[in-house]
């Protein structure tokens, strides 16, 4: 992997007014630490390292610090969360015959027949795989062909076949890929609803009914309890027998 260069000149502000001051005229904060290099406070250029940034984030970069180049990669940036703009950056000191642990973007490559053709749904789950190396054989990324994905298959890291002198050190059976059906939904329409509906009991009100008739053919009477006597000025019900000849 090629080289970037990236002038860089140290700082001793560390206020926040004079940080914000520098921000504004174009100066990132940023600091160099390493294993064995003491931590330096730097500035570098907004415009330079956009650029940078703009390659990939596993670039080995020629940091020049007052002269004295060294290598480098950015660990870390931070950026404000409205604006992006970038606050302040990490270079981490490395050697280029000692090897180092990076993580490392997953790219696809081919046609997916278990999309094309079946319907199925590729879940991209896993995007970055760690991977150790020297550095100057980090690949940009990984790449996966699912040429051969149908639907119900996936891809496993222990199914990835590293490039030469890259060992994988993500976890073997963490899924990257894998193809789905797609999930069906399912619309009740209004005929489904109603054939849904419970029916509702009926009410028997035979008795009821009853009583009410027989209040409405004697107005403004009452219905006699069980076993009640007839009321007073009532002729009673008397049952006659034929005389004996």
């Amino acid at each position: 992997m090629d080289q970037i260069t990236l002038e860089s000149q140290t700082r001793t502000e560390t206020t926040k007014g004079q940080l914000k001051k520098s921000r504004i005229e174009g100066l990132v904060p940023a600091v160099l630490y390493g294993s064995d290099q003491k931590t330096i406070h730097l500035f570098v250029k907004e415009k330079e390292i956009s650029k940078i940034l703009g390659v990939g984030f596993n670039q080995l970069i020629n940091l020049r610090v007052d002269g004295s180049p060294k290598t480098v990669l950015i660990k870390e940036i931070q950026k404000h969360v409205v604006s992006e703009k970038l606050l302040h950056i990490d270079f981490h000191a490395i050697s280029l015959q000692k090897e180092i642990e990076v993580d490392v973007p997953v790219h696809i490559t081919g046609e997916c027949p278990g999309v094309k053709s079946q319907g199925g749904i590729l879940e991209h789950v896993l995007r970055e795989l760690k991977i150790r190396c020297l550095p100057t054989n980090i690949p940009k990324s990984i790449d996966i062909d699912v040429s051969n994905l149908n639907i119900g298959h996936n891809i496993s890291v222990k199914d990835i076949a590293p490039p030469t002198n890259i060992t994988i050190l993500s976890v073997k059976d963490s899924i990257v890929l894998n193809v789905v059906a797609p999930t069906k939904i399912e619309v009740a329409t209004a005929a489904d609803t109603i054939a849904a509906s419970p029916a509702e009991p009926e009410v028997i009100t035979k008795g009821k009914k009853e009583d009410e008739e027989g209040a409405a053919a004697t107005p403004g009477a009452k219905p006699a309890a069980a076993g009640a006597k007839p009321a007073a000025g009532t002729p009673a019900k008397v049952e006659t027998k034929p005389e004996k000849k």
